[in-house]
């Protein structure tokens, strides 16, 4: 081979050399930028690499910063992924947010450089880090996610701490997205110790009713401030809400561990009287007006009434409570008005409620055996436990083609009196007030539909005397009254001894108390 071909088949083969070489590099940069985030782990095939750095953290000592690794001064270490998102723009910006409002609650006093802070699901850890930028460097974050080394692996609503751990609690928006926001608040006063702070935020507690259910689970606490600020993420304000932890209520918690008896049934029993606060009266104010005049024809009127009930759920948001209970009060068959009206109609918000049917005639019992999720109480809600008559028209009803008439109840001394239209049966009434405070709370969501034929007259003033009534928070009432017959036009019944006044009397009363009463036929 001549000296000349010689030569130009080695600058070939140097030619490809560089070629691949370059290619490698090319690779292997655009790894690092798009893969890795411009970073080069230890112990990788790299051609480049940056000098470690320092960050100084008030009251955090210095984390040392490499191309691959963020380190703090215990040692551990941040992955690059989670190095990157904090230090994109994004990330950084959601840090700064974080980073004011801790200062400006440094600044108020809710918040202190020596105090052990928990945060409650944060994102990437980013508010953990913004408490360590600010000097609190004693806090940790606990998610089902773990973002080493601040945010830790746990359930949010079994946490892996002691009672009274933490001097600070920050739960950001967390409270929106939970589906057991009761059960999140017991767990964060839990390991709050007292006269600690708890601050959230929030976008869903936009109305007074919602904000008003938020501030009840925080029923151990005094509430401290409330106010909107503005959100780098969203076009909507959200609301900062300061908690503090009473002593008062600390010794309640202290008691129950030790009686074993629970906190909230002390703080229930102070609970006498109903009270008018603004969140109901905004409710009242939008809701539909009573019909003040006498319909002629009642059967009519429900059939247009129910076309403008302004329901609760769609005039508030019910997020922030810890149950959805529905009680139907004279509940007949399941078809009368759990099936056909409460599972069908009612606005949920795509919440699971538990259904209580209170109904005292046993023809009934049966159909309820087959119902799943549906509790079902055999007996007369009363005024007290005792036996009482129970009498069933045989008149024909409209709503039975076997013409079984409403049931309705009468106390002992009426035991003796004649019934010529229809069967007396004796059954078993109980205190319908003290049930409901022993089933439910001021905490859970209580709607009741009650049509007892007339004994609305004793129930409705027992749940006033008792307070029983601050648990409802939307009642459809049937009123029984003389109404005009449906069968002899000009003639009234003689079923009832009560006048259209007196039921809009009653209305008025229960609605002057706060509770969203509606009325129903």
């Amino acid at each position: 081979m001549e000296p000349a071909a010689k030569s130009g088949l080695a600058r070939g083969l140097i030619a490809r050399f560089l070629l691949i070489g370059v290619s490698i590099i090319l690779l292997r940069f655009i790894y690092v930028v798009t893969i890795s985030g411009g970073s080069c782990a230890s112990g990788e095939f790299c051609f480049f690499s940056s000098s470690p750095e320092v960050i100084s953290l008030p009251g955090s000592g210095g984390i040392t910063r490499g191309a691959a690794y963020v380190r703090f001064p215990d040692g551990s270490a941040v992955s690059p992924g989670l190095h990157h998102r904090w230090t994109s723009r994004e990330g950084r910006k959601a840090v700064d947010f974080y980073s004011a409002v801790f200062q400006e609650l440094v600044v108020e006093g809710f918040l202190s450089p020596t105090a052990k802070a928990l945060c409650v699901e944060p994102l990437d850890g980013r508010e953990v880090l913004a408490l360590k930028e600010i000097g609190v460097a004693d806090a940790v974050g606990i998610a089902k996610k773990k973002s080493p080394p601040l945010v830790i692996a746990g359930d949010i609503f079994h946490q892996p701490f002691g009672n009274y751990t933490f001097d600070f609690v920050f739960a950001g928006c967390i409270f929106d997205l939970t589906r057991r926001p009761a059960t999140l608040t017991d767990e964060i006063v839990r390991v709050l110790k007292p006269e600690g702070f708890v601050v959230l935020l929030t976008v869903s507690a936009g109305d007074l009713y919602s904000l008003h259910s938020l501030e009840d689970m925080f029923s151990c606490c005094k509430k401290v401030r409330s106010k909107e600020i503005e959100s780098p993420d969203s076009p909507k304000l959200l609301r900062e809400m300061v908690f503090q932890k009473e002593e008062a209520i600390h010794n309640l918690h202290h008691n129950e561990e030790e009686t074993g008896k629970p906190y909230s049934s002390s703080v229930s029993s102070l609970l006498n009287k109903c009270f008018t606060s603004e969140h109901k009266l905004q409710l009242l104010r939008s809701a539909e007006p009573l019909i003040q005049d006498e319909p002629l024809k009642p059967w009519i009127t429900l059939k247009e009434n129910i076309k403008h009930i302004k329901y609760l759920p769609s005039m508030a948001d019910i997020s922030f409570k810890e149950r959805y209970i529905y009680i139907d009060v004279g509940a007949r068959s399941y078809g009368s008005s759990i099936g056909s009206w409460f599972r069908k109609r009612y606005p949920k918000q795509n919440k699971t409620f538990e259904i209580y049917a209170i109904e005292a005639d046993q023809a009934f019992h049966g159909e309820y055996m087959t119902k799943k999720g549906v509790n079902l109480l055999p007996f007369a809600a009363w005024v007290r436990n005792e036996s009482l008559s129970f009498v069933v028209n045989h008149e024909p009803d409209k709503k039975n083609e076997k013409g079984r008439g409403m049931g309705r109840i009468r106390p002992p001394a009426a035991f003796s009196v004649a019934i010529s239209s229809g069967d007396m049966h004796t059954i078993q009434g109980f205190d319908f007030a003290e049930w409901l405070k022993s089933t439910v709370t001021e905490k859970d969501f209580v709607v009741m539909k009650m049509d007892v034929e007339g004994t609305e007259f004793e129930l409705v003033p027992r749940l006033f005397d008792t307070g029983a009534l601050c648990l409802i928070d939307e009642l459809f009432l049937e009123c029984h009254y003389n109404r005009w017959q449906r069968c002899c036009p000009g003639k009234r019944s003689p079923k009832y001894q009560k006048t259209y006044r007196q039921c809009i009397d009653l209305f008025s009363s229960l609605r002057q108390s706060g509770v969203l009463v509606h009325q129903w036929w």
